[in-house]
């Protein structure tokens, strides 16, 4: 047997899969873990227990339920959520929680205050990217002004996948595409750390090295064999942010083409041949030199769906509690009875880059039922997913195929809406494991032994969402009415406030 082994490591959980060369699945796996709201605004994980923690369970587990030995396992291939900020020594062991990435909002005042004195203008031109709660330059002065102890301690700044690929090899690498989220330092035209904009962040020497996605980073050390059951020795891949890694995986190549990513957010990646200079838009160079990527995405998706099972429907089964609540909403019109839903629930991404924005339910009555409220959310989250769709036609880089990915994809009444509202077709590939998938493609291509183009084989075309004509006009309607709801209620979102300063859970 000749395998590569893929592990992702999400908001919420992660997974793995052993592949084999013709892309088979032979194992797959998942471990759940708990994203850490020590108060409103603020979102992190623990590197050691979330991250390296799932990691080697996966590895182990894989190994074990696929019955291969070590030994075939040829490459690995990582990924993580991103863009995150991780403070490690010079052994890379982590000196507090990960700050995630753009639901992580902390930084709020350190964008402003970079934005205004370097210029918005400056730092598009540079870096590709408008600061906003995605960039990860701010959440590293945050540090420096807020726990200046930590940030003297600190030897590196790490992402999760360049956490994950030291402990394998020992090396602090991350990849291009992730490198761009580290803005303001990184020059989008020379592809190389910069000071050019800004010393007061961080010396560039405490930054990884940049090199490719597919490039072998490293062999697995001798402990990291130990610990994770791989051989000694096996390569190991640079790897990247899960949501590249997903789009790699239901086979996103070619210019127009377009990954919609159902997940505990909503993130889009519309690959071109050229760069797109748009302040809401993120840019970053592809996996591959030749390419450039634009993409958007909304700070809550999936998490809202996670926060109403825990908040509004705490009498159903938790383990069926989703296929329970879409089953509810099933049963409330489009349109969700008047009701409209921002989901603004940890201020904003694309495309207002509000940190400031908050989450609101407009039009209740005494006659709304759950099955509405749950509906409303939904068609929520399409709405602010039309609203990104509006944004790449807006900056002249619309979609031409839309391929939908992620758990999300399990609940039809939230992709049905979404094809309504935006009048677009979603393609779904055959295997929708996603990210993890991905990176054991990205391992097998750094392998040599296949090219770009194989992944439309391993993940074929299955299915299709087609847009409902029967519900153009009532929510052509709706989503007026939705965009119209932000900017009037805009000013008293910004005097509510942070809220209150305990949040879901404490931090370990």
């Amino acid at each position: 047997m000749n395998a590569t082994l893929g592990i992702d490591i999400g908001t919420y959980e992660s997974k793995g899969v052993l592949v084999d060369a013709e892309g088979r699945v032979l194992a797959s796996a998942a471990r759940a873990h708990e994203l850490i709201v020590p108060r409103a605004g603020w979102a992190e994980h623990r590197a050691e227990q979330d991250w390296w923690g799932d990691f080697v369970w996966l590895c182990r587990k894989l190994l074990a339920d696929s019955g291969l030995d070590a030994s075939e396992v040829k490459a690995v291939g990582a990924s993580a959520i991103g863009p995150c900020m991780l403070p490690v020594d010079a052994e890379g062991a982590p000196l507090m929680n990960a700050v995630l990435y753009g639901v992580d909002t902390r930084a709020a005042r350190e964008i402003e205050e970079l934005t205004a004195r370097i210029g918005a203008d400056r730092i598009l031109s540079h870096g590709g990217n408008a600061l906003t709660s995605q960039a990860v330059g701010p959440k590293i002065l945050w540090l420096k002004r807020n726990r200046p102890d930590i940030y003297a301690k600190a030897c590196m700044f790490l992402n999760a996948t360049s956490f994950l690929v030291h402990r394998l090899t020992g090396r602090f690498v991350t990849d291009h595409y992730s490198a761009s989220n580290i803005a303001p330092l990184y020059d989008i035209e020379q592809r190389a750390w910069s000071h050019l904009l800004t010393q007061d962040i961080a010396d560039l020497e405490r930054l990884p090295e940049i090199a490719w996605t597919t490039e072998i980073a490293g062999a697995v050390t001798r402990q990291a064999a130990e610990e994770t059951g791989l051989v000694f020795g096996t390569p190991v891949i640079v790897g990247t942010i899960d949501a590249a890694a997903e789009a790699i995986s239901v086979g996103v190549l070619d210019a127009g083409e377009m990954m919609l990513m159902y997940g505990s957010t909503i993130f889009t990646i519309r690959v071109g041949d050229e760069r797109i200079r748009d302040p809401r838009l993120w840019h970053a160079p592809w996996l591959f030199a030749d390419q450039h990527v634009c993409m958007a995405g909304l700070a809550t998706s999936g998490t809202l769906t996670h926060w109403f099972a825990d908040q509004l429907a705490r009498d159903l089964n938790p383990e069926a509690a989703m296929a329970a609540l879409a089953a509810e909403a099933a049963t409330s019109p489009p349109g969700a009875n008047g009701l409209i839903f921002l989901p603004y629930f940890s201020g904003e991404r694309t495309p207002i880059h509000d940190p400031n924005a908050k989450g609101a339910i407009v039009g209740l009555n005494l006659a709304h039922a759950r099955a509405d409220l749950y509906r409303a959310l939904l068609e929520g989250i399409a709405f602010a997913t039309n609203a990104i769709f509006d944004t790449y036609a807006e900056a002249g880089a619309p979609p031409s195929t839309v391929v939908a990915v992620g758990g999300g994809l399990r609940n039809r009444i939230w992709t049905q809406a979404t094809s309504d509202v935006s009048g677009l077709k979603q393609e779904a590939r055959g295997i929708g494991i996603g990210a993890s998938y991905g990176d054991a493609f990205l391992a097998r291509l750094a392998l040599g032994d296949i090219s770009k183009s194989a992944i439309k084989q391993w993940n074929p075309a299955a299915f299709t969402i087609e847009p409902d004509p029967r519900n153009a006009r009532l929510y052509e309607k709706r989503y007026a009415t939705f965009r119209e709801l932000y900017p009037r209620i805009r000013d008293l979102m910004g005097e509510l406030g942070l809220g209150s300063e305990t949040g879901m859970s404490s931090a370990n």
